[in-house]
């Protein structure tokens, strides 16, 4: 009888991680796939390129994730992070791409990654200079300057259409977002961890007796794609995208460092300066493997962050299964279309939630700080202020050069580079370190 129920508490652990597991998929997903279709069509790519894009992209996800999960000597931060495509690669990648041709893009790539690996030892030294004041406005600011994707989401995406926040789209992201509002708040236990999953779910539901979901994606996608080193292209090296991805990798590195702290703040983990180092390899090696697999570079994915807090789960085990369901969508492509007929609007709803949800994450933290000395008062009010000015006019910063502009247009580099320079500079720092 004990074997039995055992087995029956297993079988159930297993079942609710895997449904765990593909809540952080609908999450991250969207924002995964995204970098590849800007870049894909910016640059031409044909039907059958795009496909392999997607498909080699979401599979090379999975790999880099599981390098983050999967804690070994030298690399893995070992906590519940998803990695997925840097959002902000997409200028300099298509850049690159139309200026130097395909192949400087992903020798640019690979090169970043290498130069990641190799400096991730000196930048986690470095965490001295993350304290809460700093950690905290950089959070906030990860979370709440995403909020307008949320929303750009939720009128259905493209702001061009015609369709862009119609009362249908409206209507659909505002029944998503009652949706996880009511399992979140009235629902218990499992049912209450998996509210954003519910939400997207249904709210599809609602999108399709809308006439909003589209299975034509499903029909036309292949069953099997199996990723291939330099499908697209081989690689060629040019000092200049490579020195252009080098910088852009320290952004991605400065918003992982927010990231990784917004775990250990959720899950009471003290980060150590080698945990910190071992995150940091672990991403560049996913970004070396992307570029000899013709995706592009990764990052750790902040929306996950949301997911973690808003279940309550913090263990690991709920990623793995991600990974696997990860890994099933990049080599069946029929199936991992199945994630895109979701409806842009539902997934804005989702959002709106998640990307709060870190916002104030950051404000938890920043409730550590004490904000009557003037010095942490100067830091956070002027690093998240210059962030959320940065978010609403990028064009400020028109006239500068464009690799002045690459860097300084990023709400978090803004933010980190302000804060970390406040901090050193303004008298009375402390040496306290998270």
């Amino acid at each position: 009888m004990e074997s039995s129920t055992r087995t029956s508490t297993g079988r159930f652990g297993k079942l609710r991680n895997l449904i765990l597991g593909l809540q952080h998929v609908l999450a991250m997903y969207s924002g995964g796939i995204l970098v590849p279709l800007l870049i894909g069509a910016a640059l031409h790519f044909n039907a059958q390129q795009m496909a392999y894009l997607i498909s080699a992209d979401i599979f090379m996800t999975a790999i880099g994730t599981l390098f983050q999960i999967k804690g070994t000597r030298y690399t893995g931060i070992a906590m519940p992070v998803v990695i997925g495509s840097a959002v902000q690669t997409v200028s300099p990648l298509i850049n690159i791409g139309s200026t130097l041709g395909i192949g400087a893009m992903y020798g640019a790539t690979i090169a970043a990654g290498i130069f990641v690996f190799l400096i991730s030892g000196l930048f986690a030294r470095l965490r001295e200079f993350f304290p809460p004041v700093v950690t905290g406005s950089l959070i906030t600011v990860i979370g709440f300057t995403l909020i307008p994707v949320g929303f750009q989401n939720w009128g259905g995406g493209d702001t061009a259409a015609k369709s862009f926040g119609s009362l249908t789209n409206l209507s659909i992201g505002l029944v998503t977002i009652i949706i996880i509002l009511l399992f979140t708040i009235f629902a218990k236990g499992f049912i209450k961890s998996i509210a954003i999953l519910l939400g997207i779910i249904l709210g599809t539901v609602f999108a399709g007796l809308l006439g909003q979901v589209s299975l034509q994606p499903v029909a036309e996608a292949s069953w099997f794609h199996m990723p291939t080193p330099f499908f697209l292209a081989t690689p060629t090296f040019h000092w200049s995208a490579m020195i252009t991805m080098m910088i852009v990798a320290l952004t991605s590195m400065m918003e992982s460092t927010g990231v990784y702290f917004a775990l250990a703040d959720l899950t009471g983990r003290k980060l150590t300066n080698e945990d910190m180092a071992k995150g940091y390899r672990a991403e560049g090696l996913a970004v070396i493997l992307s570029g000899l697999f013709n995706t592009f570079p990764y990052s750790t994915f902040s929306q996950n962050v949301g997911v973690v807090r808003l279940s309550g789960v913090k263990t690991r085990q709920p990623i793995y299964y991600a990974v696997l369901i990860l890994l099933l969508i990049g080599l069946l492509p029929k199936f991992g279309a199945l994630a895109t007929i979701i409806p842009s609007s539902v997934l804005g709803g989702a959002m709106i939630i998640l990307f709060g949800t870190i916002g104030v994450q950051g404000i938890t933290i920043l409730k550590q700080v004490d904000f009557n000395a003037e010095r942490n008062l100067m830091i956070a009010g002027i690093s998240i202020g210059a962030a959320i000015g940065v978010t609403v006019y990028p064009q400020i910063f028109q006239h500068l050069p464009e690799l002045v502009k690459l860097v300084i247009q990023n709400s978090v580099v803004i933010t980190s580079v302000l804060a970390v320079l406040l901090n050193v500079l303004l008298p009375g720092r402390e040496k306290e370190v998270n």
